[in-house]
């Protein structure tokens, strides 16, 4: 799943260093999507930690889109395991240190193995696993859009997602 402007396509790799996974100099892009809606609108909405709401004007300006691999993606796992047989800690995946992060991203993107991304849990919510998928990838990946996240057909998902994280829509 993923959450995206809606005045663009949902298939973008940022090339920018914004984000955690981002090549440090933009050598690469990467696009960010999550297993779930739940995880898109936690590493969407819940970047700033303790601020919980979100506007409907907001939420009218975001698209949801599933997007789909026509193979299966080989992504580094960094949920577990992975990150102690690379000699990291969690702090690669929720820690603070952007800098850090990239660095790690543009080597395992540099790997012999030419990894089509990397695993992660979410920062803000670790049941949520989310993946940052390198631009090597693209011509395997189809987006399908399902409108606005304030769109009518969303209403029970969205109720859900922010009772889970207790978020209040502001008109």
């Amino acid at each position: 799943m993923r959450i995206h402007p809606a005045a663009h396509a949902p298939l973008y790799f940022g090339r920018v260093p914004r984000n955690r996974f981002d090549a440090p100099a933009g050598e690469f892009g990467v696009l960010y999507v999550a297993a779930e809606a739940h995880g898109a609108f936690v590493e969407t909405f819940g970047h700033e930690t303790g601020v919980n709401f979100v506007t409907a004007v907001e939420l009218g300006k975001r698209g949801l889109a599933v997007v789909t691999a026509a193979r299966a993606l080989r992504l580094a796992d960094l949920r577990g395991a992975g990150l102690a047989r690379m000699g990291a800690d969690a702090a690669l995946t929720s820690g603070l240190d952007y800098d850090l992060s990239r660095r790690w991203a543009r080597a395992i993107h540099d790997h012999p193995r030419k990894p089509d991304g990397i695993l992660y849990r979410a920062r803000h919510d670790p049941a949520r696993t989310c993946a940052a998928i390198f631009d090597r990838a693209q011509s395997v990946l189809t987006p399908t859009e399902l409108g606005t996240l304030a769109a009518d057909m969303h209403r029970n998902l969205l109720g859900d997602i922010l009772d889970t994280y207790g978020f209040a829509l502001i008109p």
